[in-house]
């Protein structure tokens, strides 16, 4: 059965979250948004720790919250959580900490253990059952902390950044990890996260949410391709415009873009970084698109260095490093960007 979360949540703040969630069973979904954007307050609501102040959450049969009248206690929920810094308590073992949410359900002591080591194999820590977190990699208490939500087959599994305290060489490993457990738990999963590859990798869906409100949700391979919110371009890493289009030609707020294929109406456009050149002069024979540029920024951005531009319109630029050092670049310096209409993708606003 599908996990129903239609709530409203308003905090004595004057914040307001309104979502609309279903989960399917096997389901991954990704919630995603800037910080404030109210995915702390969903994940805590959902766990049973904030009552809603509208609408309702249930499972299968089980209402969890429905205000006035019903609210099950956290305690009382099938839920497993993954806390961002794992919250394992450090002076017991691996297999105590497994086994103590087990316990604390009323399982007799004997078989916590017994099923606390078998989720410790299954995570591929049979050789530190009896290891104290304080001696276990990022990457192992980050395992311990899975085996634990998951030792009590809960019908909702709550993932809150579970990878972020994990160093870089570490992160790419446990990824693929996580995933792989990931496919194989039949319940409900909701991912909160800042970082667009965890959520690109481990989730069947993304949604993403601003000011308490979902502003787009899809499969991760489109939402990738057509932001709608400046948020969820960045995000995916594009440089994103809205405009008004007739025929090859799109009038946005500043300047104007041309494309390849013929348009109408209110549009999104959209291109990677990557797909800007920069020249110290206009070239001869250019792309079609070609517009005067101030560096306002530059920044090291994985491989490439990342340049934020001054135009109209404005623009993100990817280059290589030895770019940067033959158009000596620096705040301030003008230049010329370029975009071919063939890099230009664009979609109904």
């Amino acid at each position: 059965m599908t996990l129903r979360a239609e709530l409203t949540v308003t905090r004595r703040s004057g914040f307001r979250l309104e979502l609309d969630l279903p989960i399917a069973p096997g389901q991954v979904v990704a919630l995603l948004g800037p910080n404030g954007a109210g995915k702390t307050t969903a994940l805590r609501t959902l766990a049973g720790l904030l009552p809603v102040t509208e609408g309702s959450i249930s499972l299968d049969d089980q209402v969890w919250d429905r205000p006035p009248s019903v609210f099950v206690a956290p305690e009382d929920r099938p839920v497993g959580v993954v806390f961002q810094d794992y919250l394992l308590f450090n002076h017991l073992s691996a297999v105590e900490n497994v086994a103590f949410g087990l316990r604390a359900r009323g399982t007799p002591r004997h078989e916590a253990r017994e099923r606390a080591r078998t989720w410790l194999d299954t995570v591929g820590l049979r050789e530190h059952h009896d290891t104290r977190p304080r001696r276990l990699s990022g990457g192992q208490a980050q395992r311990v902390a899975l085996a634990r939500a998951l030792a009590t087959d809960p019908g909702l599994l709550l993932l809150d950044e579970p990878l972020a305290a994990l160093d870089a060489s570490t992160r790419m490993s446990v990824r693929a990890e996580l995933g792989r457990h990931l496919a194989a738990y039949p319940g409900h999963t909701l991912l909160v996260t800042h970082d667009p590859l965890d959520a690109m990798v481990l989730a069947d869906t993304l949604v993403i949410i601003e000011g308490g409100r979902i502003v787009q949700q899809g499969p991760p391979a489109l939402v990738a391709r057509q932001p709608r919110t400046d948020y969820v371009a960045h995000l995916v890493g594009l440089n994103l415009y809205r405009g008004s289009a007739e025929g090859t030609v799109v009038t946005l707020d500043s300047g104007t873009l041309t494309v390849a294929e013929p348009v109408t109406g209110p549009v999104h456009v959209a291109f990677p970084p990557a797909a800007v050149s920069l020249h110290p002069e206009p070239p001869h024979g250019s792309p079609r698109n070609s517009w005067p540029v101030t560096v306002a920024g530059i920044e090291q951005h994985a491989h490439t260095v990342r340049v934020r531009l001054d135009g109209a319109p404005p623009v993100l630029a990817d280059v290589t490093p030895a770019t940067v050092a033959d158009l000596h670049l620096a705040p301030g310096l003008r230049l010329c960007a370029t975009v071919k209409a063939t890099e230009i993708t664009t979609y109904p606003s």
